[in-house]
C-alpha cells in the first residue's frame, strides 16, 4: 500500500499546466504510470485493449500517445523501471496479488449479472503488471527514442535520488511515497490528466497536473525528513502495514511529540494493541538508504543524446505486431521523427 498522505498534502499542492514544465526533464515512475494506463484504458465492461493475438495493449496506447503529448509541450521524460523489490515488500506484494485475484472474480460475476459499471470498477482493481507488459513497454520506448533507466530496486527511490542530485527537475508518480524517499519536487497527474468519472457515481471530475515541493510540505507539517518517514510508517507503507486506528492527524501528532523512532515505537507498543509487525528501523532504513544506481550528469546526458526514434521499427511494432491504426500511428510518429532530446545541450533546468 502506498502511504496515504493526501489529506496532509492538500494545502501545499500547486495546480500547474503542462506548459509550466516546458524545457524540464522529468523522471517518471514507469510501473506507476503503466499501472494507471492498464487501469483506465479499458472498454465499458472493463476489458483492456488487446491485439488480435490476445496481448494487452492498453499500456502501449497510453505510453505512445501520452508521451508524445509531453514531447509536444517540450518536456523531456525519462522512465524509471522497478528492479528487485526489498524483502520487506514481499508481504505487500502477496496481499496485492490476493486482492487482484478477488477483484478478477468479482469482475466475472458482475459481467454475468450484466452490471457493466461495477464490472469495470472490479476490472480496474484486478490490474497487474507482468514481465510481458514491462518488456513490451521498454521495447516501445526504445523505438520511440524515449530514454529509460532500470533501477536496481524501487523505481521511486531511483527517481527521488535523481531529483535530489539535480539530475532531473522533478519526479513524476501518483504515490506520495516519493517524498519518504526524499524527492525535492514531485509532479502528479502528469500522464493521466483529463476528465474522469468517479467510481459508482454519475460524477465527473477534472484531473489536472499538480506540483508539490518537499521543503514546503515539511514546513507546512512542521516535520523533518525522518519524522515524515515515521509518519508514513504509522499510516502504512509498501514495507509495513501501519497501526490500526492511526490516521493522518493522529500520526502527525505522534511524530511531533516524539523525538526518536524508539520513542515512537515505545508509544505505539504502550498505546495500541498491535504494534509494528516488522522491525521499524529496517523500514526507516529502506527510505533513508534505498538501493539506487549512481548516475552522473555525463551519464544522463549521454543517455538523452543517444535516444533516437526509429520510425520503421515503431510502425512495425505498433501496427503489424499490435494492430494499432497505421494512419494514426504514422501521423504521431512524424512528431517523433524530428524529436531530438536537447536535455544534454541545455543542461538540467531549474524551477523558477
Amino acid at each position: 500500500m502506498a502511504v496515504e498522505l493526501g489529506p496532509l498534502v492538500s494545502e501545499v499542492k500547486e495546480p500547474i499546466v503542462l506548459d509550466d514544465l516546458s524545457n524540464k526533464t522529468i523522471a517518471i515512475d514507469a510501473y506507476n504510470t503503466i499501472y494507471q494506463f492498464l487501469s483506465i484504458i479499458r472498454g465499458p465492461d472493463g476489458t483492456p485493449l488487446m491485439d488480435s493475438h490476445g496481448n494487452v495493449t492498453s499500456h502501449l496506447s497510453g505510453l505512445f500517445y501520452r508521451t508524445i503529448n509531453l514531447l509536444e509541450h517540450k518536456i523531456t521524460p525519462i522512465f524509471v523501471f522497478d528492479g528487485i523489490p526489498p524483502a520487506l515488500k514481499q508481504r505487500t506484494i502477496e496481499a496485492r496479488i490476493h486482492r487482484r485475484e478477488e477483484a478478477k472474480k468479482e469482475w466475472s460475476e458482475a459481467l454475468k449479472k450484466g452490471m457493466m459499471e461495477q464490472a469495470r470498477t472490479h476490472a480496474m482493481a484486478s490490474t497487474r503488471i507482468n514481465k510481458e507488459i514491462v518488456a513490451s513497454a521498454k521495447e516501445l520506448l526504445g523505438y520511440m527514442g524515449i530514454p529509460f533507466i532500470q533501477a536496481p530496486s524501487e523505481g521511486e527511490a531511483q527517481a527521488a535520488m535523481m531529483t535530489k542530485e539535480g539530475l532531473v527537475d522533478a519526479s513524476a508518480t501518483q504515490d506520495y511515497d516519493i517524498f519518504l524517499f526524499g524527492s525535492d519536487i514531485a509532479v502528479r497527474n502528469l500522464t493521466i490528466s483529463g476528465r474522469r468519472k468517479l467510481p459508482r457515481k454519475n460524477v465527473f471530475v477534472d484531473i489536472t497536473p499538480e506540483r508539490v515541493e518537499l521543503k514546503r510540505l515539511l514546513t507546512h507539517l512542521g516535520l523533518n525528513q525522518k519524522q515524515l518517514i515515521w509518519l508514513g510508517m504509522l499510516m502504512g507503507t509498501d514495507f509495513n502495514e501501519g497501526i490500526d486506528g492511526v490516521g493522518p492527524k493522529t500520526a502527525l501528532k505522534i511524530v511531533k511529540e516524539k523525538k526518536s523512532l524508539k520513542e515512537v515505537v515505545d508509544y505505539v507498543n504502550g498505546k495500541y494493541k498491535n504494534g509494528f509487525e516488522v522491525e521499524p528501523a529496517e523500514v526507516e532504513d529502506v527510505f533513508l538508504r534505498p538501493e539506487t544506481s549512481e548516475i552522473g550528469k555525463s551519464d544522463l546526458n549521454a543517455l538523452l543524446k543517444d535516444a533516437r526514434p526509429n520510425k520503421e521499427k515503431l510502425m512495425k511494432f505498433m501496427c503489424d505486431d499490435h494492430d494499432f491504426s497505421q494512419e494514426r500511428v504514422d501521423k504521431f510518429a512524424d512528431t517523433l521523427a524530428g524529436y531530438k532530446s536537447a536535455a544534454g545541450q541545455r543542461g538540467i533546468g531549474a524551477w523558477v
